[in-house]
């Protein structure tokens, strides 16, 4: 963030990744979907944006990047973004997303180190991308399941972030995405000084994703296991496949909210008339524990 003398502060975020789908028009979207995420967790507004593309010198038709760029375009003009520009190289593994510069209010910054005893847990997406997209490149994932991860993936959290902008008792805000909800939740645990306890029958799934788990599992969910599972306690009857998704690297994924509870359920309620698929999934505990605890 870089603060002006006056006036909103300026934000900027970096983020670009290879294909999970094989839609060239859908990664496109969902590139950007994922690139705009991080300003809209901190309580900004996209404003311009850079490409970032990494393409191979053969193996890949024009119309094919043109779709890849056409799908990150329109979904930039969703989000009112204007697109100025950016660079491309080549590269023997596809890669695409973008820069963004927003602003943001700096007497209204999210951050993921406000978290307070007492405050109740949001968040508006589903888990099980990262499953998902795993299944996708083997040919394992189902069409129905597909279609609700991708639709989730494409969804801009522009409209969870427009909600929440005007209310009182948003403490502390991130974004769930590569280091899983296990990562960024206990991100948010470490830099509030808390315990954030979530209630593992209220974490929304992808629907059909709990089979998927046992023959989809990523590279990255072992990472973040490895590098972020010490700092978890899970409950006796937390299952297996339910552990996994918790750690599972998800892509555009949904916003992690911890909000006083006196303005909690108005929250919820102001994200469902924005037709957020949000929910409750804990609360913030006052140990002074930088832990999750999952139960």
């Amino acid at each position: 963030m870089y603060a002006w003398e006056s006036g909103p502060a300026l934000v900027q975020t970096v983020d670009f990744f290879t294909p999970i789908v094989d839609d060239p028009y859908l990664y496109g979207q969902i590139a950007a979907a994922n690139s705009l995420s991080d300003v809209y967790a901190m309580g900004g507004r996209p404003l311009t944006a850079l490409a970032i593309a990494a393409f191979p010198q053969d193996g890949l038709l024009t119309e094919e990047i043109a779709q890849i760029f056409r799908g990150g375009f329109d979904k930039l003009r969703e989000a009112g973004v204007a697109l100025l520009g950016g660079h491309t190289v080549q590269d023997r593994e596809i890669k695409f997303g973008y820069s963004v510069t927003g602003a943001v209010d700096p007497k209204r910054i999210l951050t993921n180190a406000g978290a307070r005893a007492g405050d109740r847990l949001i968040l508006t997406k589903p888990l099980g991308t990262g499953i998902v997209g795993t299944a996708i490149k083997f040919g394992r994932a189902p069409e129905d399941v597909v279609a609700y991860a991708v639709a989730s993936m494409c969804t801009l959290n522009k409209a969870a972030a427009e909600a929440i902008a005007h209310l009182d008792g948003v403490h502390a805000c991130t974004d769930i995405t590569g280091f899983g909800l296990a990562g960024h939740g206990s991100e948010m645990a470490a830099a509030s000084h808390v315990t954030l306890a979530l209630d593992a029958a209220s974490l929304p799934l992808i629907p059909g994703v709990v089979a998927m788990v046992g023959e989809n599992k990523s590279g990255g969910m072992g990472t973040n296991r490895e590098h972020f599972g010490a700092g978890i306690e899970f409950g006796r009857d937390i299952t297996a496949e339910l552990r996994d998704l918790v750690f599972d690297p998800q892509t555009s994924g949904g916003l992690f909210l911890s909000v006083a509870p006196d303005q909690a359920d108005r929250a919820l309620e102001a994200l469902k008339q924005a037709a957020v698929p949000a929910c409750f999934v804990g609360y913030v505990e006052p140990e002074n524990i930088s832990r999750l605890r999952i139960s």
